[in-house]
């Protein structure tokens, strides 16, 4: 099966060096995470260009399906850049995924390799996620001393339930394809050679859907899943959890633990 987006111009979203790409196809749109050298990290300058793509494509109503893959072969993405938590991680990276996850029409996350930090909240903010054999995932916050922010922590909930999202969480521990799968990380496993052509067959169903439909449906499936979090002691949790996370931003904890790493990688 060809790839619909072969032929079609990438456009990066921002005029700074490794800002992802766009390409479209008629109605149907894929973004790709565009550092592979530095494991398709997300960088502070890349934030204000995905906030006013989500926020343009959730206003304009001309997108039927979004694709969000990485560059390469080895990384989906690997988060936040690790060296800005500190100094330049504010509340618009939690605006971003809240938007991303509430746009009106369908979105895939195809993981072309592994995937880390808050960049397993990206995905799951997409519908779907489509992986292959032999990926790993982990989100390493416990380990720094930093408190995952409250969206985050929502999406794990809702979407994984408390046993998975404790786990992992909880221990910063990795884990592979076929637990990824057991728990609803990811929907579906296909060889990595297919995995374009899978994407490419998901859009195809999209391709017949009616748009109006599937934004009103997919509003209310988020608002049945969230049920429970929309009371006063959800709001109240969801409350105390931004507060810890600004608490933990602040923290001596995580400013020596970010410097320890740093200083084990050079």
């Amino acid at each position: 099966m060809p790839d619909r987006f072969d032929g079609a111009a990438a456009e990066p979203i921002a005029a700074h060096d490794g800002a992802p790409l766009l390409q479209r196809r008629g109605d149907m749109l894929r973004l790709t995470l565009n550092r592979p050298a530095e494991h398709n990290r997300i960088d502070p300058a890349d934030i204000d260009g995905l906030l006013a793509l989500f926020e343009r494509l959730a206003a304009d109503g001309s997108t039927r399906a979004l694709v969000i893959t990485g560059a390469g072969e080895r990384t989906f993405s690997s988060g936040y850049t690790l060296s800005a938590i500190g100094s330049a991680l504010d509340d618009r990276y939690e605006r971003v995924l809240d938007t991303l996850e509430a746009l009106p029409f369908f979105t895939v996350a195809a993981l072309n390799g592994s995937v880390y930090g808050g960049a397993t909240d990206l995905a799951l903010c997409c519908d779907l996620r489509i992986g292959t054999p032999g990926l790993k995932m982990f989100v390493p916050a416990a380990a720094f001393g930093l408190h995952f922010y409250a969206g985050g922590m929502r999406r794990y909930v809702t979407r994984l339930g408390l046993p998975a999202a404790s786990k992992l969480m909880l221990t910063a521990a990795a884990i592979e394809s076929d637990e990824m799968l057991r728990i609803g990380f990811l929907g579906e496993i296909v060889p990595r050679e297919q995995l374009g052509e899978r994407v490419e067959a998901v859009l195809e169903h999209c391709a017949r859907t009616v748009p109006a439909t599937v934004a009103q449906m997919k509003r209310h499936l988020h608002a049945l899943a969230n049920a429970g979090l929309d009371s006063d002691a959800g709001r109240a949790a969801l409350a105390s959890i931004a507060a810890a996370y600004g608490d933990s931003l602040a923290s001596d904890a995580l400013r020596e633990r970010l410097a320890a790493s740093g200083a084990q990688r050079r």
